[in-house]
């Protein structure tokens, strides 16, 4: 049987139990699925969130990648966010609560591709603590 591809997206910039259950309930959308972690470039984290990462991109890729939750973790594009949705082709893409950097066009941007792929938000964890700017104020 094969596995159902759930891919996701983020900074990931240090594991915490938000992340972890993000995974989980990718993980777990589909009964026998395969979970493709994204992993924002640094440029792209300063260009979307105002400043770069603690961690390095490659530091955080390693760091995903010994998650038992995940089965692949790749970098994401720098320029064609596009280009690595594509290669993996995910049959899945599951999106945070609150994702909204390239996912306003995702599904139309797709399917110009010609590739129709269902589009998923997952639930938020704590969202009031797991969020990296909460968990960095309070060390």
């Amino acid at each position: 049987m094969e596995k159902t591809r759930v891919m996701v997206f983020g900074t990931f910039d240090g594991l915490h139990r938000g992340h972890l259950n993000f995974f989980t309930q990718a993980k777990k959308f589909m009964k026998n699925s395969f979970l493709i972690v994204s992993i924002a470039r640094d440029e792209n984290v300063l260009k979307i969130k105002g400043h770069k990462p603690k961690l390095k991109e490659k530091v955080r890729r390693d760091l995903v990648k010994k998650c038992k939750l995940v089965d692949k973790v790749i970098l994401a594009g720098k320029t064609e966010y596009l280009r690595h949705i594509l290669k993996e082709h995910p049959d899945i893409i599951a999106l945070g609560y609150d994702q909204r950097a390239y996912v306003k066009n995702l599904k139309k941007d797709l399917k110009e591709k010609g590739i129709s792929i269902k589009i998923v938000r997952l639930k938020p964890y704590k969202k009031h603590i797991y969020k990296n700017h909460l968990l960095n104020k309070k060390n």
